[in-house]
Order: C-alpha cells, then sequence, then structure tokens
C-alpha cells in the first residue's frame, strides 16, 4: 500500500512541475542513480549496479532525444556532444570497472544540474519554450551561452 501512495505521489509530482523542475528531476534522478551504481559496484551487488546504471543512461538518453537540434543552435549540438559523451564513458566504466569514472560522470551531471537550478532560480527559462528533460540555456559550468533552443 506505501510503495502505492508513493508512486502516485511521484507521478502527481511529475504531472504537475514546471518544464523546469521536470529537467531539474532528470538531472537529480541521474546523478542519483549513477552514484547508487557506484555503491553498489562497490558492495559487489552487481544486479542493482545493473538497474542504477541503466536507469541514469535511460535519462541521459531522454534528455539527449528531447534536443531540438533545429531550434536549439550550437547549444542543443554541444548538449548532444556531452551526452553522447556521458554515455560512452558510463558504458566503458562499466566494462572497465572504472570507479574514476563512474566519479567523472557523476561530477558532470552535478555540474549541469547545478547550471539548471542557478536558471531555474533566475527565473531564466520560459515554462513555454522548455519540455520535460530540455535543452539548458547555460554550459556545464553555468555559463549563459543563449536561449535560442526549445525542445
Amino acid at each position: 500500500m506505501y510503495e502505492n501512495a508513493l508512486k502516485s505521489y511521484q507521478q502527481t509530482n511529475v504531472n504537475t512541475a514546471n518544464p523546469a523542475r521536470l529537467v531539474l528531476m532528470c538531472f537529480d534522478g541521474a546523478v542519483r542513480s549513477l552514484k547508487l551504481a557506484r555503491d553498489s559496484y562497490l558492495a559487489r551487488e552487481y544486479e542493482a549496479k545493473g538497474r542504477a546504471l541503466q536507469k541514469t543512461l535511460d535519462i541521459i538518453h531522454e534528455l539527449n532525444a528531447s534536443l531540438d537540434m533545429q531550434k536549439g543552435g550550437d547549444v542543443a549540438v554541444n548538449l548532444r556532444g556531452l551526452y553522447t559523451y556521458l554515455t560512452q564513458m558510463l558504458t566503458e566504466a562499466d566494462l572497465k570497472k572504472d570507479l574514476d569514472l563512474f566519479d567523472k560522470g557523476i561530477h558532470l551531471l552535478q555540474e549541469l544540474e547545478s547550471a539548471w537550478k542557478e536558471i531555474a532560480a533566475q527565473g531564466a527559462v520560459d515554462a513555454r519554450s522548455v519540455s520535460s528533460c530540455a535543452v539548458p540555456a547555460a554550459g556545464p559550468k553555468g555559463i549563459a551561452v543563449g536561449q535560442a533552443w526549445s525542445a
């Protein structure tokens, strides 16, 4: 019963969130899942590691798939490259059992999440031009690179 209530709450949270909040939820979920994958690997819980890593990759894929390459310009192109790099790096980290690459992925996702938090706090995101897991108007270091994008 508790599990059903939690799922219902989470679904309501997603359905009622503004677009910028949805993007933050994507990055938060990716970071949490990747940390869980890393911790599960250390604990030799390989099945849990696999599920958590797959969830991270699914979120990154959703972020990538939501890019509007026509309206997003250079920002979308750069983010597509970043998401592709993350996917390749995390796959390599898993295959080579390289915890440093897991940590690098966590750090990169946290930088993107931090940039989005700044954007959302400044009210710089037009809710009509962003959909779930869309393109941020800042690079991974939080440097504004324009808002000629949409999802």
